[in-house]
């Protein structure tokens, strides 16, 4: 069997407040396969983006261990992490996170220059070919603001593939976004699974993840699968599609 991308085990955060400890992760269990697509759907406050900064070694569990890559990001110094997430992973954000001062273009470039990846000559043909594989290439001179949500949500996938990552990570990626615009970007998500990505993914809204092989309902600190019902969903779907094309 091959070894996981990702294997989360027994994954505890707590928090001192002043009305005692806040349990946020309470003993999460999680092995992710490369090409995997995984959604974790819960409320706001119940732990997804602690969970998804724990795996990108931003944020550290009180008990648990975390490897990504085969590197154990709870003990890898922080000088050796910055550039590892740099190179191993791609982040989208919910509010997009590009550089206001500076044109997409450079915001996609932004990545490889301070990771040192790609050749110095190649990195701006490598950004402009990512802008025009998402259909922004005619935004490339603009800044950010220029750019309806929509558009910079696809800047910022662009820029989270700059260095070829490992992994992509989003952190309520269309939680920003309106219906049209999210349905856009979450085809660009399954496009990449199909091209042998790993995307983790963490949403409140059920409703844009619905299709997703792998689907986890993070609630009160607590990791419940409900592929099962993702399955069953997509099975009913495809006997649908058969019937119709026997007509």
């Amino acid at each position: 069997m091959p070894e996981p991308l990702i294997q989360v085990s027994k994954l505890v955060k707590t928090y001192d407040t002043a009305a005692g400890p806040l349990n946020v992760l309470r003993g999460i269990d999680l092995s992710v396969n490369r090409g995997d697509f995984v959604a974790l759907v819960g409320p706001s406050g119940g732990g997804k983006t602690t969970f998804l900064n724990m795996i990108a070694g931003i944020d550290s569990p009180t008990t648990g261990s975390v490897m990504v890559d085969g590197v154990d990001v709870i003990r890898a110094p922080e000088r050796k992490l910055t550039k590892w997430r740099g190179r191993t992973i791609g982040i989208v954000f919910q509010f997009f996170q590009l550089l206001p001062t500076i044109s997409v273009l450079h915001n996609v470039m932004a990545p490889m220059d301070f990771c040192n990846v790609h050749p110095p000559a190649e990195r701006r043909d490598r950004a402009l070919a990512l802008l025009e594989r998402f259909d922004v290439a005619e935004q490339a001179n603009k800044t950010p603001d220029m750019l309806s949500g929509g558009q910079q949500q696809r800047v910022a996938i662009a820029r989270a593939l700059a260095n070829d990552p490992a992994l992509i990570i989003g952190d309520e990626p269309t939680g920003n976004l309106d219906r049209m615009s999210a349905a856009v970007v979450f085809e660009t998500f399954y496009e990449l699974q199909e091209q042998g990505r790993t995307i983790v993914l963490v949403t409140h809204d059920r409703e844009v993840v619905q299709d997703v092989p792998r689907l986890y309902a993070l609630s009160d600190g607590l990791l419940e699968a409900t592929t099962l019902e993702a399955a069953a969903r997509r099975r009913t779907q495809e006997l649908q599609a058969l019937r119709l094309r026997d007509l």
